[in-house]
Protein backbone atom coordinates (compact mmCIF):
# COMPACT_ATOMS: atom_id res chain seq x y z
CA UNK A 1 0.00 0.00 0.00
CA UNK A 2 3.11 2.26 0.79
CA UNK A 3 4.56 1.72 -2.79
CA UNK A 4 1.00 2.59 -4.11
CA UNK A 5 0.37 5.73 -2.29
CA UNK A 6 3.84 7.47 -3.23
CA UNK A 7 3.71 7.18 -6.27
CA UNK A 8 -0.05 8.12 -6.42
CA UNK A 9 0.59 11.05 -4.13
CA UNK A 10 3.65 12.18 -6.32
CA UNK A 11 1.33 12.11 -9.42
CA UNK A 12 -1.11 14.27 -7.66
CA UNK A 13 1.42 16.63 -6.48
CA UNK A 14 2.83 17.46 -9.51
CA UNK A 15 -0.19 17.10 -11.86
CA UNK A 16 0.09 20.12 -14.79
CA UNK A 17 -3.59 21.60 -14.57
CA UNK A 18 -3.07 21.74 -10.42
CA UNK A 19 0.00 23.18 -10.25
CA UNK A 20 -0.50 25.85 -12.68
CA UNK A 21 -4.01 26.71 -12.00
CA UNK A 22 -2.47 27.40 -8.08
CA UNK A 23 0.03 29.48 -9.51
CA UNK A 24 -2.57 31.31 -10.95
CA UNK A 25 -4.50 31.65 -7.81
CA UNK A 26 -1.54 33.02 -5.82
CA UNK A 27 -0.87 35.37 -8.63
CA UNK A 28 -4.41 37.09 -8.47
CA UNK A 29 -5.14 39.87 -5.81
CA UNK A 30 -5.06 38.63 -2.49
CA UNK A 31 -3.51 35.29 -3.81
CA UNK A 32 -2.22 34.15 -0.63
CA UNK A 33 -5.64 34.09 1.16
CA UNK A 34 -7.22 33.00 -1.80
CA UNK A 35 -4.28 30.33 -1.72
CA UNK A 36 -4.83 29.01 1.70
CA UNK A 37 -8.35 28.82 1.16
CA UNK A 38 -7.84 26.80 -1.95
CA UNK A 39 -5.34 24.54 0.11
CA UNK A 40 -7.92 23.95 3.04
CA UNK A 41 -10.24 23.04 0.52
CA UNK A 42 -8.14 20.50 -1.11
CA UNK A 43 -6.92 18.97 2.32
CA UNK A 44 -10.66 18.49 3.27
CA UNK A 45 -11.38 16.76 -0.19
CA UNK A 46 -9.03 13.91 0.87
CA UNK A 47 -9.84 13.76 4.04
CA UNK A 48 -13.52 12.95 3.03
CA UNK A 49 -12.61 10.32 0.62
CA UNK A 50 -10.61 8.65 2.82
CA UNK A 51 -12.98 8.99 5.74
CA UNK A 52 -15.34 7.36 3.25
CA UNK A 53 -13.38 4.75 2.11
CA UNK A 54 -12.34 3.76 5.59
CA UNK A 55 -15.55 4.01 7.52
CA UNK A 56 -17.07 1.62 4.81
CA UNK A 57 -14.25 -0.88 5.61
CA UNK A 58 -13.96 -0.15 8.96
CA UNK A 59 -10.14 0.42 8.69
CA UNK A 60 -10.15 -3.75 8.41
CA UNK A 61 -8.60 -4.58 5.01
CA UNK A 62 -10.52 -7.20 3.08
CA UNK A 63 -8.84 -10.24 3.17
CA UNK A 64 -7.07 -11.65 -0.30
CA UNK A 65 -8.90 -12.65 -2.98
CA UNK A 66 -12.41 -11.44 -1.42
CA UNK A 67 -15.21 -9.70 -3.57
CA UNK A 68 -13.93 -6.20 -2.00
CA UNK A 69 -10.11 -6.66 -2.65
CA UNK A 70 -10.33 -7.90 -5.97
CA UNK A 71 -13.35 -5.14 -7.49
CA UNK A 72 -10.15 -2.63 -5.34
CA UNK A 73 -7.88 -3.82 -7.77
CA UNK A 74 -9.98 -3.77 -10.89
CA UNK A 75 -10.97 -0.22 -10.20
CA UNK A 76 -6.72 0.49 -10.03
CA UNK A 77 -6.79 -1.35 -13.49
CA UNK A 78 -9.26 0.50 -15.23
CA UNK A 79 -8.13 3.90 -13.72
CA UNK A 80 -4.72 2.85 -14.54
CA UNK A 81 -6.01 1.78 -18.50
CA UNK A 82 -7.97 5.30 -18.72
CA UNK A 83 -5.00 7.11 -18.19
CA UNK A 84 -2.49 5.08 -20.40
CA UNK A 85 -5.19 5.73 -22.57
CA UNK A 86 -5.42 9.22 -21.92
CA UNK A 87 -1.94 10.24 -21.72
CA UNK A 88 -1.63 8.31 -25.09
CA UNK A 89 -4.57 10.74 -27.10
CA UNK A 90 -2.93 13.55 -26.05
CA UNK A 91 0.46 12.28 -27.25
CA UNK A 92 -1.02 11.42 -30.60
CA UNK A 93 -3.20 14.51 -30.68
CA UNK A 94 0.15 17.10 -29.98
CA UNK A 95 1.63 14.51 -32.46
CA UNK A 96 -1.40 16.10 -35.19
CA UNK A 97 -1.85 20.04 -33.95
CA UNK A 98 1.57 20.70 -33.21
CA UNK A 99 2.40 22.30 -29.25
CA UNK A 100 0.19 25.27 -28.19
CA UNK A 101 0.51 27.75 -25.94
CA UNK A 102 -2.43 29.11 -24.30
CA UNK A 103 -2.59 32.58 -22.72
CA UNK A 104 -3.54 32.91 -19.37
CA UNK A 105 -3.95 36.35 -18.83
CA UNK A 106 -7.65 36.39 -19.29
CA UNK A 107 -8.13 33.55 -16.55
CA UNK A 108 -5.96 35.92 -14.01
CA UNK A 109 -7.85 38.84 -14.61
CA UNK A 110 -11.22 36.69 -13.89
CA UNK A 111 -9.21 35.18 -10.65
CA UNK A 112 -8.88 38.57 -8.98
CA UNK A 113 -12.70 38.89 -8.88
CA UNK A 114 -12.91 35.34 -7.24
CA UNK A 115 -13.85 35.41 -3.80
CA UNK A 116 -12.66 32.95 -1.38
CA UNK A 117 -15.46 31.23 -1.17
CA UNK A 118 -15.41 30.23 -4.45
CA UNK A 119 -11.30 29.87 -4.26
CA UNK A 120 -12.69 26.94 -2.02
CA UNK A 121 -14.60 25.87 -4.62
CA UNK A 122 -12.00 25.87 -7.06
CA UNK A 123 -10.25 23.23 -5.53
CA UNK A 124 -12.29 20.34 -5.70
CA UNK A 125 -12.87 20.81 -9.54
CA UNK A 126 -9.48 20.71 -10.26
CA UNK A 127 -8.23 17.81 -8.43
CA UNK A 128 -7.11 14.92 -10.60
CA UNK A 129 -10.33 12.69 -9.28
CA UNK A 130 -8.99 9.81 -11.69
CA UNK A 131 -5.39 9.53 -9.44
CA UNK A 132 -7.81 10.52 -6.49
CA UNK A 133 -9.79 7.40 -7.25
CA UNK A 134 -7.10 5.46 -7.35
CA UNK A 135 -5.52 6.52 -3.79
CA UNK A 136 -9.01 5.31 -2.57
CA UNK A 137 -8.92 1.95 -3.76
CA UNK A 138 -5.13 1.61 -2.60
CA UNK A 139 -6.69 2.88 0.68
CA UNK A 140 -9.14 -0.15 1.02
CA UNK A 141 -6.49 -2.00 1.90
CA UNK A 142 -5.02 -0.27 5.10
CA UNK A 143 -5.39 -1.72 8.53
CA UNK A 144 -5.93 0.96 11.27
CA UNK A 145 -5.30 -1.25 13.67
CA UNK A 146 -1.36 -0.44 12.99
CA UNK A 147 -0.11 3.02 13.49
CA UNK A 148 2.22 2.77 10.43
CA UNK A 149 -1.96 2.65 8.45
CA UNK A 150 -2.11 6.12 10.02
CA UNK A 151 1.23 7.61 8.83
CA UNK A 152 0.68 6.25 5.54
CA UNK A 153 -2.37 8.25 5.28
CA UNK A 154 -1.14 11.48 6.42
CA UNK A 155 2.07 11.34 4.47
CA UNK A 156 -0.19 10.46 1.54
CA UNK A 157 -1.86 13.22 1.88
CA UNK A 158 0.70 15.70 2.73
CA UNK A 159 3.07 14.43 0.07
CA UNK A 160 -0.21 14.90 -2.56
CA UNK A 161 -0.64 18.55 -1.18
CA UNK A 162 3.37 19.21 -1.06
CA UNK A 163 3.42 21.34 -4.13
CA UNK A 164 1.33 23.64 -3.28
CA UNK A 165 2.12 23.86 0.42
CA UNK A 166 5.46 24.53 -0.91
CA UNK A 167 4.22 27.69 -2.97
CA UNK A 168 1.78 28.90 0.00
CA UNK A 169 4.67 28.93 2.42
CA UNK A 170 7.10 30.27 -0.18
CA UNK A 171 4.91 33.19 -1.39
CA UNK A 172 3.58 34.28 2.68
CA UNK A 173 7.35 34.62 3.55
CA UNK A 174 9.03 35.67 0.11
CA UNK A 175 6.54 37.49 -1.93
CA UNK A 176 8.45 39.67 -3.68
CA UNK A 177 10.48 36.73 -4.41
CA UNK A 178 7.98 34.23 -5.50
CA UNK A 179 6.30 36.21 -7.49
CA UNK A 180 9.46 36.52 -10.02
CA UNK A 181 9.76 32.42 -9.57
CA UNK A 182 6.14 31.55 -9.51
CA UNK A 183 5.73 33.42 -13.12
CA UNK A 184 8.75 31.43 -14.38
CA UNK A 185 7.25 28.27 -13.51
CA UNK A 186 3.67 29.22 -14.31
CA UNK A 187 5.44 30.34 -18.13
CA UNK A 188 7.42 27.01 -18.17
CA UNK A 189 4.60 24.54 -17.47
CA UNK A 190 2.34 25.94 -19.93
CA UNK A 191 5.01 25.43 -22.11
CA UNK A 192 5.24 22.14 -21.42
CA UNK A 193 2.01 21.33 -20.14
CA UNK A 194 1.16 19.20 -22.79
CA UNK A 195 4.69 17.01 -22.29
CA UNK A 196 4.23 16.69 -18.78
CA UNK A 197 0.45 15.21 -18.87
CA UNK A 198 1.31 13.07 -21.02
CA UNK A 199 4.16 11.69 -18.56
CA UNK A 200 2.39 11.82 -15.64
CA UNK A 201 -0.62 9.80 -16.71
CA UNK A 202 1.62 7.40 -18.61
CA UNK A 203 3.92 6.68 -15.66
CA UNK A 204 0.92 6.58 -13.33
CA UNK A 205 -1.12 4.80 -15.54
CA UNK A 206 1.24 1.64 -16.30
CA UNK A 207 2.24 1.76 -12.66
CA UNK A 208 -1.21 1.27 -11.65
CA UNK A 209 -1.87 -1.52 -14.53
CA UNK A 210 1.05 -3.29 -13.38
CA UNK A 211 0.93 -3.21 -9.84
CA UNK A 212 -2.90 -4.24 -10.01
CA UNK A 213 -2.72 -7.36 -12.79
CA UNK A 214 -0.05 -8.63 -10.25
CA UNK A 215 -2.47 -8.09 -7.16
CA UNK A 216 -5.17 -9.46 -9.25
CA UNK A 217 -3.15 -12.31 -10.58
CA UNK A 218 -1.63 -13.44 -7.07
Amino acid sequence: MVLDLLVIGLAIAVFPLSVTAFVLVLSARGGTWKGLVFILAWLACFVAVLAAVLLTTGGKPPAPKSPPSTAASAVKLAIGVGLVGYGWHRHRQRERTGPRHKSSGGLTARLDRLSLWTSAGLAPLLQPWGLVAAGAATVVSADMSHAASYLALFGYCLLASSSLLVMEVYTTFAPDSARVRLGKLRTWIETHQEQALVAVALVAGLFLVSRSIAQLTS
